[in-house]
């Protein structure tokens, strides 16, 4: 059963990711260390006894539509309920809408245990926050008016209208409709797919975001608007009325997270017998919608960023739990009889570290993207734009890598299972069944990378990911001058490291510059992963610094894992010829 790893969380946002820095700044007001510690330890006694213990009978039962109407597992409705009834919710919400206004550090510390203890549960509420951004931005006054509290508080759940079955990826392709009523309201005409939540039991409205194209839009997404769609239309006095023309036409049969709902919506067609056209409201501009839904999907690629971590640390938790009771073998380090439990076996401890080690720089990227976020929103002037220029570098780093370090551990902890592993008693195979999804959506992971090539890399007249390698190679200059014992080659292991990082960054950069996208984009992908483990060793090293029980395993990410390094300088460097030439065999005539 997973436990939150509160001590873990803690020292990472306060001396890695730099929370107790600017808490004994005064940074957020009068929020103290104190304060941290109680809400990070409420929410990872929820985390634990009220969310996990119903995640496998949701996995099970999953979630279940007819007539139109979802019901998700047994309980979930109800631990729902309790979860907004402590908050949790309102956590970094605006206080004039009743939220909390603490950090997004806190905010996504927390979302890491609700999605470590139940993913499917987790997503939900993501969403409803992401919704809370893009409304406090970009809506009108009245719309905040009507919506914001009760979307802040849970009351309301939110939702996130993109994909259609033509427009995946490319938004360019969208062909939901929206119609002037003339009245200031809206008829949207559609379908939409995989929409997380789109319909469910856990709240009495759902406010939809949607993507349309009005009659006279431009092509592309030049043309697309932004509508606020609620499931039943709000009376003034907040009071539900009608319901809107908008249903779930069916729930997705997906690999993993089964107690998510997983919809197709359908917009305009007449549901119930009412007279066909959706009623929305303008988010913003007209033709500026996908401006405003991106404050919405910034939010939620952090947010899915967690969700990797939080498998990353639940299948960690489940695998050193097995390896320490399975008896298999003897091993030269065990004393008892009998066979050794198989956490005595060299091997197995490389995948246990690895594990540990991937889902520890995971999270770090994580929460420094985070703490970037909120020194941004706190800052003036040129700090300001200097922490959003830091929020935007990591962004696709904490979304991409940290998805992929949720794969890549959950699969270790079905290696280290074994055959117990394959089949779905341990709960190891159902974790590897979540992760999958998290690369996949907000964007792609290559996706991701083109972002970071070609968007982030450039930020700062090119200068700012520049800044960056050198506060990580400080870094390594503490390594190197602290004269504690332990910490081997991992002072050379981080300046190597990061010679490549700079190097393979300003290859890229050449490439942009003179026009070559596409050699660039050639090695967008395993750019993205080496200025990850590259930053990701220094954060290791950095939390080393400060708490030497911490240095073996910064020791073993340095001498194990951060020779990669190399590799991927080459890939990115030299490795776009070849990917062309050979890419020419796999078109079709």
């Amino acid at each position: 059963m997973y436990r939150a790893p509160v001590e873990d969380i803690a020292f990472t946002l306060k001396h890695v990711a730099g929370l107790k820095a600017a808490l004994d700044a005064g940074t957020f007001g009068d929020l103290s260390e104190d304060l941290v510690d109680a809400v990070l330890g409420e929410a990872g006694r929820f985390a634990t006894e009220e969310v996990a213990p119903l995640y496998k009978i949701g996995d099970e039962q999953g979630a279940v539509l007819k007539d139109a109407a979802v019901t998700t597992p047994p309980g979930w409705k109800q631990l729902y309920r309790r979860w907004i009834d402590g908050g949790w919710n309102a956590l970094a919400g605006p206080e004039e809408y009743g939220g909390q206004a603490l950090p997004t550090m806190l905010g996504v510390a927390a979302l890491e245990m609700w999605n470590s203890a139940a993913m499917a549960f987790g997503i939900g509420p993501t969403l409803t926050m992401g919704a809370v951004e893009a409304l406090d931005k970009h809506a009108s006054e009245d719309l905040k008016a009507k919506y914001l509290a009760k979307l802040v508080s849970g009351e309301w759940m939110g939702t996130m209208n993109l994909t259609e079955p033509q427009a995946g990826s490319d938004l360019n392709a969208l062909r939901a409709r929206a119609e002037p009523a003339g009245d200031g309201t809206y008829r949207i005409f559609g379908q939409k797919i995989f929409i997380t939540y789109g319909e469910h039991d856990f709240t009495d409205n759902i406010i939809h975001l949607v993507l349309a194209r009005l009659p006279d839009a431009p092509a592309g997404t030049r043309g697309i608007s932004l509508f606020l769609v609620p499931k039943f239309l709000v009376g003034d006095d907040g009071s539900l009325g009608a319901r809107n023309d908008v249903f779930c036409s069916g729930l997705e049969h997906k690999l993993g997270i089964h107690a998510s709902p997983t919809c197709t919506m359908i917009y305009g067609d007449g549901f119930e017998g009412a007279k066909p056209g959706a009623v929305g409201w303008l988010i913003g501009e007209e033709n500026k919608g996908l401006a405003c839904m991106f404050t919405m999907m910034n939010n939620a690629r952090l947010a899915v960023g967690m969700q990797g971590v939080a498998v990353a640390e639940a299948a960690t938790q489940k695998a050193i739990a097995y390896a320490n009771e399975r008896r298999q073998g003897k091993a030269a380090d065990y004393a008892g009889t009998g066979m050794a439990p198989i956490v005595h076996h060299p091997d197995v401890q490389r995948n246990l570290l690895t594990m540990k080690v991937l889902t520890q720089t995971a999270r770090a990227i994580s929460y420094c993207c985070a703490h970037a976020i909120d020194l941004a929103r706190v800052s003036a002037g040129d700090e300001a734009a200097h922490w959003r220029d830091r929020a935007n570098l990591l962004t696709p780093l904490a979304k991409a890598f940290s998805t992929d370090v949720g794969v890549d551990v959950a699969s270790l902890g079905v290696q280290v299972h074994g055959g117990m592993g394959f089949i779905e008693e341990t709960g190891a195979a159902a974790l590897y069944r979540d992760a999958r999804i998290a690369p996949i959506y907000e964007g792609t992971n290559g996706i991701q990378a083109i972002d970071l090539v070609m968007r982030k890399l450039p930020l700062g007249g090119g200068e700012h990911v520049h800044g960056f390698i050198d506060e990580l190679a400080a870094v390594a200059g503490a390594v190197r001058t602290s004269n504690l014992q332990g910490f081997g080659r991992t002072a050379d292991a981080l300046d190597a490291a990061l010679s490549d990082l700079t190097q393979a960054t300003r290859f890229l950069q050449k490439l942009t510059a003179d026009g070559r996208s596409d050699e660039a984009l050639a090695g967008a992908t395993p750019y993205l992963r080496l200025i990850s483990l590259a930053a990701g060793g220094a954060y290791l090293a950095q939390g080393a610094l400060a708490d030497r029980n911490r240095i073996a395993l910064c020791r073993f990410f340095a001498e194990n894992l951060l020779g990669e390094v190399s590799a991927l300088r080459a890939r990115v460097t030299e490795g776009a010829d070849s990917l062309a030439a050979a890419g020419k065999t796999l078109i079709s005539a």
